[in-house]
């Protein structure tokens, strides 16, 4: 008779697995649609589902360990969602709204930055056996796939915002997508947010500007956005620098 051990009555349900995986596929679909709304010149709907998206990004990771049920299967998949979502989204994005007028050359651009998304990604799936010492586990190496996408759309954020056509600045476009590209494929240690220790006595105060950032997004959302995209570029130098010192010191 077999035995019946205490893991296997505490083992998640079939259903409980498929729950992280579901919002990852989520993700994938909501990252491919906002192409579909960019067709259709549907631009602010377009970059909302890129940044509901990278939410549901940022929740698949967690719920997979709550639940206790993450997998190599379920990293794979995240990883082709997120060269989906934030790889070949908003490249295509930004071609249609402005480059496009570049032809070729706005095409290429549109090339390099999913070229060096996927790079990024296969980078970080090797990476990710390596072992590493807790400090470093503060930090990226290069922009993560979600951040990099924010930064390359934060030109048509900021159209938004000023309610103004910036079809016509393609050179903006093309810089700011190259330069994210690189980001992508560089090696500068950035900041992971969800690694980095608050200090107990600091977080009521967080918690504070947390507020204030929620009350900022819901009454003047492309203004908070294209200001976070300006905060996080301002956060990369001192991320950097940050990382020299703690390698010193360890």
């Amino acid at each position: 008779m077999k035995k019946t051990h205490v893991y296997d009555k505490l083992a998640p349900s079939p259903l409980v697995r498929i729950i992280p995986n579901a919002i990852t596929i989520t993700a994938l679909c909501t990252g491919l649609t906002s192409i579909r709304f960019a067709l259709s010149e549907r631009w602010e709907l377009a970059v909302s589902l890129i940044l509901i998206a990278a939410i549901l990004d940022a929740l698949d990771g967690r719920v997979a360990r709550f639940l206790r049920v993450d997998s190599a299967f379920g990293a794979e998949l995240d990883s082709l969602s997120d060269f989906i979502s934030f790889g070949v989204a908003p490249a295509v994005m930004i071609y249609l709204y402005s480059l496009h007028l570049w032809k070729g050359i706005g095409w290429a651009l549109a090339l390099f930055f999913s070229t060096c998304m996927a790079l990024r990604l296969a980078r970080f799936n090797t990476n990710i056996s390596i072992p590493s010492a807790d400090w470093e586990k503060r930090f990226s190496v290069g922009v993560p796939a979600p951040a990099g996408a924010f930064v390359a759309m934060s030109p048509l954020m900021l159209s938004f915002a000023l309610e103004e056509n910036f079809e016509a600045h393609s050179l903006v476009f093309a810089l700011t997508l190259f330069l994210s590209g690189l980001l992508l494929i560089s090696r500068i240690p950035t900041f992971l947010i969800k690694n980095v220790p608050i200090p107990h006595h600091y977080v009521r105060y967080l918690l504070i500007l947390v507020a204030f950032f929620v009350a900022a997004l819901f009454s003047a959302p492309w203004y908070t956005l294209s200001l976070g995209a300006f905060l996080y570029i301002c956060t990369i130098p001192i991320s950097f620098m940050n990382y020299q010192r703690k390698k010193r010191e360890k």
